[in-house]
């Protein structure tokens, strides 16, 4: 077995749930998948002195979970104040209706489909509730709607899907772009180079301690799956699956659904690009 610190990241061991930071505490929904790793992290961030808290990404609708959520704060002696949405896929944005309905929150979020209230959320807000600076940041590229939220006091980021705690992510064609992700993914590293963030607090999986480290696996990564697509596109394969199936080989089968959505947003980009 691999040990953790030879991990791209450094991903802590251990429970996944529980305090993260000073600020952040994870309650992880039970939702696992091949997909959702060990289930969707609802995150719980407050300043330690104060009494409100922002919840993010409340997860899917399952009343033990979001109840869970709620005694988990209370438990801290807080109140959840509001809630915010990295992003609007079902595990992490099916129960926020209803989150806001028990906690009587208002819901922020980039797609107005998604918001409760009048505010909505993007590029450059900052998240001053109960003292916090929780600074939002538009990175689309796992969906066009998916924002990070950068925490200084603690020199983390929250990152949603766009980075994961393990493994790496789907760009989810047709909505996801791939330039749109290594944008995205370039502002995350400038973030750990010019602004000190060395914790990732993800959506699904543990946190990683090498904020920086995984980042730059993610770029690599997508560099090199771009290029073996590249190469099987030249090689005579066509479609979307025919491409899965020769470069995803070493994949599990059941992710492949998934990898398509990848390949399709990678075969646009190199036909935006003129590359096939």
């Amino acid at each position: 077995m691999t040990h953790a610190a030879a991990l791209p990241g450094r991903p802590r061991g251990g429970v996944i749930g529980g305090p993260a930071t000073d600020r952040a505490v994870c309650v992880l929904a039970p939702n696992p998948s091949a997909m959702t790793l060990d289930g969707t992290n609802t995150w719980l961030i407050s300043e330690p002195d104060s009494d409100l808290a922002v919840a993010v990404d409340p997860g899917p609708l399952d009343e033990g979970h979001l109840a869970n959520v709620i005694a988990t704060a209370e438990s801290a002696g807080k109140r959840v104040a509001l809630t915010l949405l990295t992003h609007g896929h079902p595990d992490h944005a099916d129960g926020a209706a209803r989150f806001a309905e028990l906690t009587g929150t208002h819901v922020r979020a980039l797609d107005p489909a998604l918001r409760l209230g009048d505010e909505g959320l993007g590029e450059g807000d900052v998240i001053t509730t109960g003292g916090l600076e929780l600074r939002v940041m538009a990175t689309p590229g796992h969906t066009a709607d998916s924002l990070c939220f950068h925490l200084p006091a603690d020199s983390a980021v929250l990152t949603g899907d766009t980075v994961l705690g393990r493994g790496t992510t789907v760009v989810a064609h047709p909505d996801g772009r791939l330039g749109d992700y290594l944008d995205s993914l370039r502002r995350l590293r400038s973030l750990t180079v010019d602004d000190g963030v060395d914790t990732v607090l993800p959506g699904h999986g543990p946190v990683l301690n090498d904020a920086r480290g995984v980042i730059e696996f993610y770029l690599a990564h997508r560099a090199k799956r771009l290029a073996q697509v590249e190469t099987a596109v030249e090689g005579g394969y066509r479609t979307p699956s025919e491409v899965v199936a020769h470069v995803y080989a070493d994949v599990d089968r059941t992710l492949w659904p998934a990898a398509e959505l990848s390949v399709r947003a990678q075969l646009d980009y190199l036909d935006e690009h003129g590359l096939v």
